[in-house]
């Protein structure tokens, strides 16, 4: 479907003051004709002209539509496409044609609800606050914003994730909106939650050994922790494949929340905490062997003393005790013999 834009005038006000112009004049027709008539008259020429245009002469008002900037008016005349305004401004257009927009009683509130209803746990929010769309069938063209709540989804080993995103987008084609789809509101709230769970497929939550995110046939150090800017732009591109045909683009796309679930969260804490300590460990381990090497060199450049390997082993042995315990070494001085 392709898009015509109307380049009418703006003509609003006059038409308007027209119209009511020609309200009073027929009016005023209608009481000099009732005047005529009481008095005696035969001729109810202006009696007619003033009753005809007083009961029909609110159809021209119809034809009325003001549109304000960043907002676009689908116009249909008996269920033909004539056009789309999308300029702001006060127009006249034909009184017989209709605004049509299938999607403007769908309201997708904070709660995250489409008329009631959860669609994907999805919202649309104009600054952060619940708004309609635009008022009567008029479509905003405005930057949207969808905040998709959180989604439980497994990763690429099985494990469940808790994932959020917020999605940018925007209508770029009214009539692709209004007429490829039933509802483009609903329809892109269900294909962000279907591409979200395509995507998150894909990725483990953190980075694991032999798992290919690419596609290439090469295991590689993606996740959803450590490639978040990766994985957004794959989710937006996908979205943007899928809503092509409703007339709309996505701007952006960005992940605002990304957890393990619930049921294994403390489990993974634990796990974390563990891998934690083990690289604390050895990080603690490689240092003091290298100290050890140190003083161990140091006194046999020196010649300070002279040591044998049984002697040797027992140095080193406290001396990995001190530098790998938890807690402060207690001296002890030895006054005596060394042997």
């Amino acid at each position: 479907m392709e898009e015509k834009i109307l380049n009418y005038k703006k003509n609003g006000i006059a038409m308007l003051l027209l119209f009511l112009s020609l309200y009073a004049a027929a009016i005023t027709c209608l009481i000099l004709g009732i005047v005529r008539l009481e008095a005696g008259g035969k001729n109810p020429v202006l009696f007619i002209i003033g009753f005809i245009y007083a009961a029909l002469g609110w159809i021209p008002f119809i034809g009325l539509k003001a549109i304000k900037p960043q907002e676009a008016l689908v116009l249909t005349l008996f269920g033909e496409y004539v056009g789309t305004l999308k300029e702001a401004g006060y127009y006249f257009v034909n009184p017989f044609s209709t605004s049509f927009n299938p999607a403007a009683k769908t309201r997708l509130k904070q709660s995250g609800d489409v008329d009631g209803g959860a669609i994907g746990g999805l919202t649309i929010t104009t600054n952060g606050t619940p708004q309609p769309e635009a008022s009567g069938n008029r479509i905003s063209l405005k930057v949207m914003t969808l905040n998709n709540n959180r989604q439980k989804i497994n990763d690429c080993l099985g494990t469940p994730v808790e994932i959020g995103i917020a999605v940018m987008w925007k209508v770029t084609n009214t009539a692709k909106a209004v007429f490829n789809v039933d509802n483009y509101k609903e329809y892109l709230s269900l294909q962000c939650d279907s591409a979200l769970r395509n995507i998150v497929r894909l990725y483990p939550y953190d980075v694991a050994p032999n798992v290919d995110t690419t596609g290439d046939g090469i295991a590689d150090e993606g996740s959803l922790r450590g490639s978040s800017e990766v994985v957004a732009e794959r989710i937006r591109a996908e979205i943007q494949s899928k809503v092509e045909e409703a007339g709309l683009e996505i701007m952006e796309a960005r992940i605002t929340y990304l957890a393990y679930a619930p049921e294994i969260a403390a489990a993974m804490l634990q796990r974390q905490q563990a891998s934690a300590i083990i690289d604390a460990r050895k990080m603690i381990v490689d240092g003091a062997v290298g100290m050890v090497e140190m003083a161990l060199e140091r006194l046999s450049e020196n010649e300070v003393v002279t040591l044998d390997e049984e002697r040797k082993a027992a140095m080193v042995s406290n001396l990995l005790v001190v530098l790998c315990g938890n807690r402060d070494a207690q001296p002890i001085v030895n006054s005596g013999s060394l042997y």
